[in-house]
């Protein structure tokens, strides 16, 4: 059993050369400062500080639930009264609460300085307060700065610009290594070290890694793979650094991570019969848990509002291994680079769509009538109370998803809403 991914997988054309409907207008979308949300779990030593307003704090606190047992690596330093009329120095008064923040959590070993919307932040030079922080703090704490602002990031942005924050400051190496680049949970960034190290692949090395000491080098041998479609920045601040992208589909279901091992085993030189061992039984697992879910997904449409960046990939796993037909897939922004090899393999048909203007997409999906629709939060209720079947979005990036294991999982998130549509409905009729 293998995948030849030299030749197309099927005769049927792909979208890599549809013309993409570019729109900029009103957009409905979390800004970059969610990612925190994740990011703050995955780095056990990092802590994210949010230079912003209450509206800030208001935001992540509502994003993140209630943390009892543990006290959260973020936190917001918040502009008040006086910061807003100019009567005190936004630079002193970052250094205090910074100096206290350390003080008081000696375990922070990274600390990111996090810019939001409000202008007076936008004012603020924090890659320069950064570096000042950090020579003030070094070696004990390394400090960064990225922005979170929605007026420049939306939703899984956030995480894009951290990760590339962090790339000019990586040791230099001149082995050859596989860096992974993404954040993921951890049981599945174990899941997927664990195959690629049965395959014989490394010596590999995480971005972002658990803890700092352990963060990746790089330099003009480093080879480096992609687990997330939105690290656009993070891959070219790579590339500046001397390293080479190993391009593939991303592992979403059983195709998209057979394709995304074998892009990483062709580059390593892994044979096939070592990669068919490997591979099978996980699988022929991921094969049967999405078709558990693929008989209430097969012939029903599916129309996605531009979130997280991971639409078009989602859509190839839905057309490919669910029968289901996209009719619109909507991106906050397409990368042809890192999307090519996905949009190689999805079926040509569906618009595809760049940015948004709210009100012409909500009319465009009214007038498709698709069975499912992929959006934010803040258009579900209201499609819903139009008879619309929805999915959250959001969830799509909380959940775990990738890899093998995790396909029936991934399949069971569209399939779901679905059935209570069908529950709901039989039970009116009745």
């Amino acid at each position: 059993m293998s995948l030849d991914l030299t030749a197309p997988a099927t005769a049927t054309r792909g979208c890599r050369e549809t013309p993409v409907l570019k729109e900029r207008g009103q957009r409905e979308v979390f800004c970059g400062l969610t990612g925190i949300i994740w990011l703050h779990r995955k780095m056990q030593d990092a802590f994210f500080l949010v230079v912003g307003s209450r509206t800030c704090a208001h935001l992540l606190q509502a994003a993140a639930g209630v943390m009892i047992f543990a006290e959260p690596r973020f936190g917001t330093a918040i502009l008040e009264e006086k910061d807003l009329a100019g009567l005190a120095d936004a630079n002193a008064e970052l250094d205090r609460e910074v100096a206290r923040l350390l003080e008081r959590r000696p375990d922070i070993r990274q600390l990111f300085l996090v810019g939001s919307c409000p202008s007076e932040v936008i004012k603020l030079d924090l890659a320069r307060a950064a570096e000042r922080l950090s020579a003030r703090n070094a070696p004990h704490v390394r400090v960064y700065s990225y922005s979170g602002s929605g007026i420049e990031t939306t939703f899984t942005q956030g995480e894009d610009a951290c990760l590339a924050a962090m790339v000019p400051s990586l040791a230099q190496t001149d082995a050859r290594e596989l860096m992974l680049v993404g954040a993921l949970p951890d049981v599945v960034e174990d899941q997927m070290v664990d195959l690629l190290q049965k395959l014989g692949v490394g010596p590999l090395r995480l971005l972002p890694a658990r803890r700092s000491a352990d963060l990746p080098a790089v330099g003009p041998n480093t080879v480096f793979a992609l687990t997330q479609p939105f690290l656009g920045d993070t891959h070219a601040a790579l590339q500046r650094r001397g390293a080479r992208h190993v391009a593939a589909p991303f592992p979403f279901g059983e195709e998209g991570t057979t394709a995304w091992l074998q892009a990483i085993a062709r580059e390593f030189g892994v044979d096939q019969a070592r990669f068919d061992a490997v591979t099978a039984a996980p699988r022929a697992r991921a094969r049967k848990a999405v078709a558990a879910h693929a008989g209430t997904l097969a012939g029903k449409s599916i129309f996605f509002f531009p979130d997280s960046q991971l639409e078009i990939p989602l859509a190839r796993f839905l057309a490919r291994e669910c029968g289901m037909t996209p009719l619109e897939v909507g991106t906050p922004f397409l990368h042809r680079e890192l999307l090519g090899p996905d949009l190689d393999l999805l079926p040509e048909g569906p618009v595809l769509s760049e940015g948004q203007d709210v009100d012409l997409q909500l009319d465009r999906q009214a007038a498709a009538a698709p069975d499912l629709t992929i959006c934010g939060l803040g258009l579900a209720n209201p499609l819903e109370s139009r008879g619309f079947t929805t999915k959250w979005a959001i969830e799509l990036v909380f959940s775990p998803v990738h890899f093998y294991e995790q396909a029936g999982d991934l399949a069971a998130l569209f399939s779901r809403p679905l059935r209570r549509k069908a529950i709901l409905t039989a039970g009116g009729s009745a």
